[in-house]
């Protein structure tokens, strides 16, 4: 989570299926560092994980099994950031 590395982050991305009855899928999800303000960021039902922001904090990347035509692969989105 590149986020935790710099200093001026005040929140922490992470990936996560609590949401889910099934044990899936895994969405996007935001919090600040105090542990308040829980807010989801993608709304898919097949798997988003392992986001990662540019350094300069303009940018989000992830894997996400999301539009693979039903097989097994899994794709890198690159989001531009507006916070």
């Amino acid at each position: 989570m590149g986020s935790l590395l710099s200093p001026f982050w005040q929140k922490v991305i992470f990936s996560s299926n609590h949401r889910s009855k099934r044990g899936f899928p895994f969405n996007l999800y935001m919090i600040n560092i105090d542990g308040s303000g829980l807010e989801q960021i993608t709304f898919d039902t097949a798997f988003d994980s392992f986001p990662m922001f540019s350094y300069d904090g303009k940018k989000l990347v992830f894997a996400s099994n999301r539009n693979n035509n039903g097989t097994r692969d899994t794709n890198l989105f690159i989001a531009d950031w507006v916070d």
